[in-house]
């Protein structure tokens, strides 16, 4: 592992617009190039109240930790290059163990998660399992060293990370039948997963049946490779409302989010017998969100802490900014700029919305800030 630091902080400006009901202005503020490698994520830090203003981005063999500074600036904390030259890092995650410390969670091509203790600047643990590359990594909120893990193996892994132990494989009968890109804790209710990937499907999952073991993993003891580790095969749903690859959802409320290479956002509701429905696949497609030049796959969308607006970059360089708590959809602003070309891999929404951050193909990672009225 090494440490690196410095970082320029010229102010760049940005051209922004919007058409709807609504406008807001964002502008760019700050640039910083990580290398030539791809990066494929970025990540705010909505598990712990300290460090809010604390972001993650993943690309080649390296994690990279941020602070924003008041002055449209960004420093460099942390820095961790991986000792495996050919690892390239597609995603990373927040998480925090029973003592209260920080933990970034990083995993990619190797299907190797590394769980990076970030107070003590040091690795804490690597996670083995998955028989392939890793393409998402999401923290339980509610509690937050439960990781789950979206595999290319076809499987979605339940980690707990304070102790090393998979404690639930969802895959088999019913499970998903090709990669799994993307995957979802909801936000309250701590028994439902949600998944999705290239068999064009979301599925959700339910930990009820397996609360048990869940519980079981945060006094294990013993090696974690003697954990009772148990297949989930039968998801409590299946939702076929995209008709091409998912790459990214999210749960809004009761509700899903998901997004397709086919230029869209959908928003809908599972309707299962509780909502009337049949468990049969039944969706209710509430609204949609265009996203213009959007048709390759792995670009993955961010909402603020609140869910009040959603960022999503497009394979131009442009970002679209949505407001979520209005119907008819509104535009809240279309963010271009002539020098960020590349593809956007992911956003990252701060706290409040005010900062919209951008990951790109070309290794640069850009910072737009809200302009105030």
């Amino acid at each position: 592992m090494s440490a690196k630091t410095g970082l320029g902080t010229d102010p760049l400006v940005g051209l922004t617009g919007g058409h709807a009901r609504k406008r807001k202005e964002y502008k760019v503020c700050n640039k910083l190039q990580e290398g030539k490698r791809p990066v494929y994520a970025v990540c705010f830090n909505f598990i712990d109240s300290r460090f809010y203003n604390v972001f993650a981005t993943a690309g080649g063999n390296r994690v990279t930790i941020y602070q924003l500074l008041e002055n449209n600036g960004l420093a460099v904390l942390q820095t961790y290059v991986d000792e495996d030259k050919d690892e390239a890092f597609y995603t990373v995650s927040w998480a925090c163990d029973t003592a209260n410390s920080p933990y970034l969670i990083a995993s990619g091509s190797s299907g190797v998660i590394r769980a990076i203790n970030a107070d003590r600047e040091k690795l804490h643990k690597s996670f083995v399992g998955h028989g392939d590359s890793i393409n998402e990594l999401r923290t339980q909120a509610l509690r937050p060293c439960l990781v789950a893990s979206a595999s290319k193996d076809e499987s979605v892994r339940l980690w707990n990370i304070n102790t090393g132990v998979c404690i639930l494989i969802f895959a088999g009968s019913n499970g998903h039948r090709n990669e799994v890109l993307s995957v979802d804790f909801h936000p309250s209710n701590k028994d439902l997963i949600a998944s999705c990937g290239m068999d064009n499907s979301v599925k959700i999952w339910s930990l009820k049946d397996f609360s048990v073991y869940v519980e079981q993993s945060f006094d294990w003891k013993d090696v974690s490779s003697k954990f009772p580790t148990k297949y989930v095969q039968f998801p409590i749903f299946t939702a076929n409302v995209h008709s091409n690859y998912v790459d990214c959802t999210r749960w809004l409320g009761d509700l899903i989010l998901s997004k397709s290479v086919d230029n869209e956002i959908v928003l809908w509701e599972a309707l299962t017998k509780e909502h009337g429905g049949s468990n049969d696949g039944v969706v209710d497609v509430l609204q949609k969100y265009p996203v213009p030049d959007c048709d390759i796959w792995f670009i993955k969308f961010s909402c603020d802490f609140h869910f009040n607006s959603l960022a999503i970059g497009n394979r131009e360089g442009k970002v679209y900014v949505w407001e979520l708590q209005s119907s008819p959809p509104t535009l809240l602003a279309k963010l271009s700029y002539a020098q960020c070309k590349s593809p956007i891999r992911q956003t990252a929404m701060s706290f409040d919305g005010s900062t919209i951050l951008c990951s790109c193909e070309d290794g640069s990672v850009w910072r737009w800030d809200a302009i105030s009225s």
